[in-house]
């Protein structure tokens, strides 16, 4: 197999599959929510995750203003929403309005919660950084929400979630979790 130098590119992160989120914050003492696909646990304790959010992002605001977030994963039902609040800007429309998100609070305050999406997490900011393009923002989980009909045995399941992932190259489209193939934590055991 022969080797392409591929220069400076993010391929690596933006070719394979990248979780949809939907990141909320009361701005202005309004709930809004961007789309963002950067994201990952930043650390398992205390828990901590990582959202990457472009500096010209309403919500980016409301993060900043009140010190929460809320991350929301939709499943495929709530595609189009998920990509309408990926297109517009919290600045010049209702997101909340225009896709039909029932809200709610949890722990947290400022963190808007969608309804409609089959987990739901609030953060408290641990730590913000300016990297250029986006900020890095992590946020410390003060509490976890799913819906009981994504639960198996009281744990969240992937297929009932139904979530889906964000493709980048060749083409820039949304894609469905596929099945599982090998069983994680085992398979490598055959090379025994």
């Amino acid at each position: 197999m022969q080797k392409v130098a591929m220069g400076k590119e993010g391929t690596i992160y933006s070719a394979p599959a990248m979780p949809v989120l939907l990141v909320g914050a009361d701005v202005d003492g309004k709930p809004n929510f961007c789309t963002i696909a950067w994201s990952g646990v930043a650390c398992a304790e205390p828990l901590m995750i990582s959202v990457a959010i472009r500096h010209v992002r309403h919500t980016l605001k409301g993060i900043e203003q009140n010190g929460t977030f809320s991350i929301n994963v939709p499943s495929i039902e709530l595609v189009k929403q998920a990509d309408y609040c990926g297109i517009y800007s919290g600045a010049k429309v209702d997101k909340v309005a225009a896709c039909g998100f029932k809200i709610f609070y949890g722990k947290l305050a400022s963190a808007p919660l969608i309804e409609q999406c089959p987990i739901n997490i609030e953060c408290a900011v641990h730590e913000r950084l300016d990297l250029g393009t986006h900020v890095l923002v992590i946020g410390r989980v003060e509490e976890t929400h799913a819906s009981d009909t994504c639960l198996t045995d009281g744990k969240p399941d992937i297929e009932k979630i139904n979530t889906f992932v964000y493709t980048s190259s060749p083409v820039k489209e949304y894609r469905a979790i596929g099945k599982p193939f090998a069983q994680a934590f085992s398979i490598g055991k055959e090379m025994e």
